[in-house]
């Protein structure tokens, strides 16, 4: 289990290795690395998601590493309380951000090899804290320079605790 202690409470989660063996390697690479402590939730939509793990709280990107190839053929749906890598158009684009889908979100979910079918591949799941994720959700949100669906109070991960299952991966 990780867990993200946030401004607004713990989220733990369970990454799925047999399924996403590379998203979720890649994640907790980044988890290990202390990359997502002073990061922000900086996109909630109410109803669909929010998202983390690029921007500081001034809105600053954060420099990630390589993408990575897309795994959303891996049989894992976008479902309420799963965790999937955010991206650009580019089906293989995915570094550091992911998102918390908090609705059943098929819409996401692979279809295809192909630019429209792609989808966002789901990497894990919140075990504890689908609360304080659904809180995020109520909080109201604004725009910061070319970004929508900004929390207006900032919503920052302060430390990433790593479980000792994750030891040997």
């Amino acid at each position: 289990m990780i867990t993200l202690r946030t401004t607004q409470g713990d989220i733990s989660i369970e990454l799925d290795f047999d399924k996403a063996p590379n998203t979720a390697a890649n994640y907790l690479q980044y988890a290990r690395d202390g990359f997502y402590n002073g990061t922000i939730f900086h996109r909630v939509i109410p109803g669909f998601m929010v998202q983390g793990g690029g921007m500081d709280a001034e809105m600053n990107e954060k420099e990630s590493r390589e993408s990575i190839e897309n795994e959303a053929d891996n049989g894992l749906t976008n479902e309420i309380g799963t965790l999937a890598m955010a991206r650009t158009s580019d089906p293989h684009s995915a570094s550091s951000q992911f998102f918390i889908n908090v609705s059943n979100n098929g819409f996401l979910n692979h279809s295809g090899k192909n630019s429209q079918g792609w989808g966002y591949a789901v990497f894990g799941k919140v075990v504890e804290g689908m609360d304080v994720v659904n809180a995020i959700t109520e909080m109201e949100t604004g725009s910061a320079g070319h970004h929508q669906d900004v929390p207006v109070e900032t919503i920052e991960v302060t430390e990433t605790v790593i479980g000792d299952a994750y030891s040997d991966k």
